[in-house]
């Protein structure tokens, strides 16, 4: 073009063009020293002047919300917006540095430390965008521009004016056809159906996430029955907690995702910030932790003497009786890492030695069992016990873990290979050659008190530690972790909390989601030792065996059998499919030790003093 646009502009040359219109190089006239700014020309196709009219009104208000928007330093100032000749003009700010996209290159994983300072820098410009009421609508690495000089991530291209008019574009008489826009690999369903909303961009930064961590393309990803995204498998080498908020960013219903940028932000940040304490209401928390003061927590031990530990950041949560949350505390805890082999590692928490006080207060809500009229105070009596200092399984062991330790000499029994009814099917696994390369965090299940002996002697003799079965009152005060409510986020539990039938409600919570299967570990935030999924996904089985009540039960927190040769063993902590009155910290049922059912599963428990 050889006459300035608006005689101003003068285009100096074509940096790309796409389906809505062209993109320019060009210099302001009528500013001093004539700086660069980006020439956006969008054009419609249609000729009908009142579609034209229409455009031109709706354009406009787009272009004011843009402007809106305002100054921030990671998104380039809309300069001014016109139509010439029937077309479209934006100017923006011109932004000297390179694509995002330039950056990644497939088959090279990002690290977890690389991918934590890009969630905060696309997140935190993201952030005043939703504040503002707008949906950037096509976030993608070509539209995040990498800074020369500050290195800070630009946002660029909002697809909001392209989403006004492709609608118009698609005008047929009175009827208006939903257009959406973005790019198919970053655009979560509501999207693609033309129904965006603010947790659609955090869909595509979860994407964007997930592509550099994995160096796995989007389009090359595959997806489950459900429709969610396989990417987990490929990530193995991330921290579970990670792990867990780009799952919550990438969930198929966007019920389930991070409501915006900002509180996806506020998870991201809690991967890097240990200390920090919210209180979220002006409320009285019901729920303790380990260093609380109260009187039925006699003492915990913050101390544990592991030399062997590395140490990890999760966030705790606290919530009233309606299942709102009213504390978010972040805290570190102490964790070995037992290498299995293969690409397989086994994550234990170290859990601080204390007293607390074991079992349910006669007036706590659902702690009657459902069968067996004799066993009514099988919660009762509430005793002291203390418990010596342990490594915990930080997660249910996994079916990859499972299927690593099954393939170790055989001590006293035969192990499948993989026994669990819920299991990703190989179909859906184009990128893997076998089940068996498959390293997937779904827990095994399945698996009887006798399988789990089998499994923890192997483990034992592969690695040289003592590992075991839980006892019945390590379990209950690992999950406990301080607290005498119900559970251990509070008065109740939630289905944004746990994996349990969401149909039954314990308090005055709404009622939640029936998953009907078992989840990834990891998939729920944590109780206050850094311990996962202690209520719901599966029972667990302890070591003891089953009594009908604490009458002379131990006191030193030790394994309880019986005299007589029991069959029957304990199961804790309830699973997918029970209702949330199981899931209670205190509830106990009986099994026969030689059952397996699809939702029974364990974790494993090891001496403080672990051999290198």
């Amino acid at each position: 073009m050889s006459q300035p646009l608006a005689g101003r502009y003068q285009i100096e040359r074509e940096l790309g063009r796409g389906g809505f219109g062209i993109t320019y190089l060009a210099r302001d006239l009528h500013l001093p020293g004539h700086p660069l700014c980006v020439v956006k020309q969008l054009k419609p196709q249609f000729n009908d002047p009142k579609q034209l009219d229409t455009a031109k009104r709706l354009f406009e208000t787009e272009a004011k919300t843009l402007q809106q928007l305002g100054k921030h330093p990671q998104i380039p100032q809309l300069l001014a917006y016109f139509t010439q000749g029937g077309e479209f003009y934006l100017v923006q700010d011109y932004i000297q540095g390179h694509e995002l996209s330039q950056e990644i290159q497939p088959g090279k994983p990002w690290s977890e430390e690389q991918v934590i300072r890009l969630l905060q820098d696309i997140l935190t410009p993201l952030r005043f965008v939703h504040q503002n009421g707008v949906i950037h609508r096509d976030l993608k690495p070509d539209n995040l521009m990498r800074r020369k000089g500050d290195q800070k991530l630009v946002l660029i291209d909002f697809g909001a004016v392209k989403q006004e008019l492709s609608q118009l574009t698609r005008l047929r008489g009175s009827t208006q056809l939903t257009v959406a826009v973005g790019t198919p690999e970053y655009m979560p369903s509501e999207q693609s159906q033309g129904r965006p909303k603010l947790c659609s961009d955090i869909y595509a930064v979860g994407i964007i996430a997930i592509e550099v961590l994995t160096g796995k393309q989007p389009d090359l990803l595959s997806f489950d029955e459900d429709l969610e995204v396989i990417w987990q498998p490929l990530a193995s080498h991330a921290s579970p907690e990670l792990r867990r908020v780009l799952q919550k960013m990438v969930w198929y219903n966007f019920k389930e995702r991070y409501a915006s940028a900002q509180e996806a932000l506020d998870a991201v940040k809690t991967l890097q910030n240990p200390t920090t304490t919210q209180v979220i209401e002006q409320a009285q928390p019901k729920i303790g932790t380990p260093k609380s003061v109260n009187p039925t927590v006699l003492s915990i031990d913050q101390s544990p003497e592991t030399s062997l530990a590395n140490k990890f950041r999760f966030e705790v949560l606290t919530v009233n009786r309606r299942g709102e949350a009213v504390k978010r505390e972040n805290r570190e805890a102490q964790y070995y890492r037992e290498d299995l082999g293969e690409g397989v590692f086994l994550d234990l928490v170290a859990i601080p030695g204390g007293t607390f006080l074991m079992g349910s207060p006669p007036d706590e809500h659902g702690q009657f069992p459902r069968f067996y009229s004799e066993e009514r105070d099988n919660e009762r009596p509430q005793h002291s016990v203390t418990v010596q200092p342990f490594y915990m399984g930080k997660f249910e062991v996994t079916q990859a873990q499972w299927r690593r330790v099954a393939s170790f000499p055989r001590v006293n029994r035969a192990l499948k290979s993989n026994p669990s009814h819920f299991k990703i099917k190989k179909g859906l696994l184009s990128f893997f050659d076998s089940d068996n390369l498959f390293p997937d965090n779904l827990p095994v299940d399945s698996v009887s008190w006798y399988d789990c002996e089998e499994f923890c002697a192997r483990l034992s003799r592969y690695t040289g530690n003592s590992y075991r079965l839980p006892s019945e009152a390590e379990w209950e005060y690992a999950c406990r972790a301080g607290t005498t409510t119900p559970f251990h986020f509070g008065d109740t539990l939630i289905t944004d909390l746990a994996n349990f039938n969401g149909n039954y409600t314990y308090a005055n919570e709404p009622k939640g989601e029936y998953r009907e299967k078992t989840t990834p570990v990891g998939s729920f935030p944590p109780n206050g030792f850094g311990l996962y999924d202690m209520h719901g996904n599966l029972w667990e089985w302890c070591a003891d065996h089953w009594h009908n009540n604490y009458n002379v039960a131990p006191i030193d927190g030790s394994i309880w059998l019986s005299s007589d040769e029991s069959t029957n063993r304990l199961c804790r902590g309830g699973s997918w499919n029970d209702a949330s009155a199981n899931c209670r910290s205190g509830c106990r049922y009986s099994y026969a030790a030689g059952n397996r059912y699809n939702n029974f599963g364990f974790r494993v428990v090891c001496p403080l003093a672990m051999t290198p």
